[in-house]
C-alpha cells in the first residue's frame, strides 16, 4: 500500500504540472485508489498516466483525461451529475469524492455489475443502471452536469434537454479515431460551447451515438 500511496502522489503532481489547477479535483485524484479499479495484470501500471484495458473490451481512461474532464465539469458540492459510461467506476468515485450525487448508466451489464460491487465495497454511493446512455436518464433529470466517457459522432439531444439551467455537458465528439472535447453550458434555450482538441475514447454506442452492427 505504501508504494501505491507514493505513486499516487507522484501522479497527482504530474497532473498539476500538466495544468490541472482545481485543488478539489487534485485532492479527489489523490484519494481514490486507481489500482483497485484496474484488472489484476495491470495493477503495477495503475498510476501511469495512460488508459488501461478493463473487461468487455473497454478501458479505464487516462488519469489526465479524467482530471481534465472533471475540472471542465466544475462540480459543486451536492450537485446532481449524470455519468454516461460507468466503465470501471473510477470516474464515478472521483465525482462522489467531490460531493456530487452521481447517476451512472452503462450499456454492458457485466461491466456495471463489477463496478457496482467495487463502488459499494469502497462506500461510494452511486445510482446506476444498465441502459442506453445516449438517451440519458430522464427520471432523475434535470442534471447540474453530464459527463460522457465515450466518444460520440454528434451531441445527443436528450442529454442537452436533461441539463438544468447553467448545467454543463462534457462530451468527446468526433470520429472513431480522435475526438474534440466539447464543454457545453446551458443558458435557457441557448447552449454555449467550448471545444478542446486531441482526445481518444472508446465509441459511444446507442440510439443517439454509434450504431452496433
Amino acid at each position: 500500500m505504501g508504494r501505491f500511496e507514493e505513486e499516487r502522489k507522484e501522479l497527482v503532481e504530474a497532473l498539476r504540472q500538466r495544468g490541472i489547477i482545481d485543488q478539489r479535483v487534485l485532492a479527489a485524484m489523490a484519494k481514490v485508489e486507481r489500482h483497485l479499479f484496474v484488472d489484476e495484470p495491470f495493477v503495477s501500471r495503475a498510476y501511469e498516466d495512460c488508459a488501461l484495458p478493463i473487461c468487455c473490451s473497454q478501458t479505464i481512461s487516462q488519469p489526465y483525461t479524467v482530471a481534465f474532464m472533471t475540472q471542465c465539469l466544475n462540480v459543486n458540492e451536492g450537485e446532481k451529475i449524470l455519468e454516461v459510461g460507468t466503465g470501471s467506476g473510477y470516474q464515478a468515485a472521483i465525482l462522489v469524492e467531490l460531493g456530487a450525487r452521481v447517476f451512472s448508466i452503462e450499456r454492458i451489464g457485466e461491466l456495471l455489475e463489477k463496478a457496482r460491487k467495487l463502488l459499494d465495497r469502497l462506500g461510494y454511493r452511486v445510482a446506476s443502471k444498465v441502459g442506453d446512455g445516449t438517451v440519458g436518464w430522464s427520471e432523475f433529470a434535470p442534471y447540474d452536469g453530464v459527463i460522457v466517457t465515450a466518444g460520440a459522432p454528434s451531441i445527443p439531444d436528450p442529454l442537452l434537454k436533461q441539463l438544468s439551467e447553467s448545467g454543463r455537458l462534457v462530451i468527446p465528439i468526433g470520429d472513431l479515431e480522435i475526438q474534440r472535447l466539447h464543454v457545453i453550458t446551458r443558458s435557457g434555450d441557448r447552449f454555449d460551447t467550448k471545444e478542446i482538441y486531441g482526445f481518444k475514447f472508446v465509441p459511444l454506442i446507442g440510439k443517439k451515438g454509434w450504431k452496433t452492427d
